[in-house]
């Protein structure tokens, strides 16, 4: 196993990460390996989560693949016990299962003359069913596995709760305003989940990565041949480093928050890793 960055020592933990088939996500999951962990990857789509699994073991880490619904909590309660019983109570729960509906964007950046009425994708004619999937499997996406596996945490000392927001939780990017009110929603349940459970001795804090090239975004930041969209360009004008993030660069960000040694009086914070964008103001 490679060595981790901060050496942050998980040894003997049991962490379980949703979404865990993602790009970030299964970064994650490998980070949490290489730190000593045991690690439970759930996914909505099995054969993801296993290619992790596999991916893990072949280096010599613990890991094991579970389907999960995020959004179903009879199986996310199933998932958790399965967990206690194979690994041992859950220490560290990263809530990384989300994504947005092209069905809950935009086409236009702004407002048009024309637009009431027409057909186009713009505002008035955002379909609400797409709204509700988006700020379900968010924000509901992260409720359910915390009341799923926090029932583990409570009465044991160092545990750890990460959720996974965005940059849009603190400016709104445009055409996408359910996934960017989703992301807000999810740092603000950061906030009172770290209250809530500050008594417990469990630390509730959430990373918010900025512009990161995933599975989800590539057609929206990449054309077929490989140049970036215009879009892109916008995004690294925006970005002070002028660059997309890499996702091996969220490591440091997330092994940080689980040293309770390091972090140990920190919680209820969304750490930024984006770039400079939220600090610029474009001028």
């Amino acid at each position: 196993m490679k060595q981790n960055v901060l050496n942050t020592d998980l040894t003997g933990k049991v962490a379980v990460v949703t979404g865990a088939g993602g790009v970030l996500c299964s970064e994650f999951s490998r980070v949490l390996a290489r730190a000593g962990a045991k690690v439970a990857l759930l996914n909505r789509t099995f054969e993801k989560a296993q290619k992790v699994a596999d991916e893990i073991t072949a280096e010599g880490g613990i890991a094991k693949a579970y389907a999960c619904n995020v959004l179903d909590k009879a199986q996310c309660e199933s998932i958790a016990e399965q967990v206690l019983a194979e690994y041992g109570p859950c220490d560290i729960l990263i809530n990384g299962a989300g994504g947005n509906n092209p069905s809950a964007t935009t086409d236009k950046e702004f407002f048009e003359d024309g637009d009431i009425g027409s057909t186009s994708k713009n505002f008035f004619n955002l379909d609400d069913n797409a709204v509700d999937k988006v700020f379900s499997l968010n924000f509901t996406g992260t409720l359910l596995p915390t009341q799923a596996f926090a029932k583990q945490m409570v009465g044991r000392k160092g545990c750890n709760i990460i959720n996974i927001s965005s940059m849009n939780a603190y400016r709104p990017l445009t055409k996408i305003p359910a996934y960017s009110g989703a992301k807000a929603a999810v740092t603000n349940f950061t906030q009172w989940l770290a209250v809530y459970f500050s008594r417990e001795g469990i630390r509730v804090n959430a990373i918010a990565p900025g512009f990161f090239s995933t599975a989800q975004n590539e057609k929206l930041l990449w054309n077929p041949d490989g140049s970036p969209t215009e879009r892109t360009h916008k995004i690294l004008a925006a970005t002070p480093m002028r660059r997309l993030g890499k996702s091996e660069e969220l490591s440091g960000a997330l092994l940080f928050l689980l040293n309770n040694d390091a972090a140990g009086f920190i919680t209820g914070i969304t750490l930024p890793v984006d770039g400079g964008c939220s600090a610029y103001s474009g001028v």
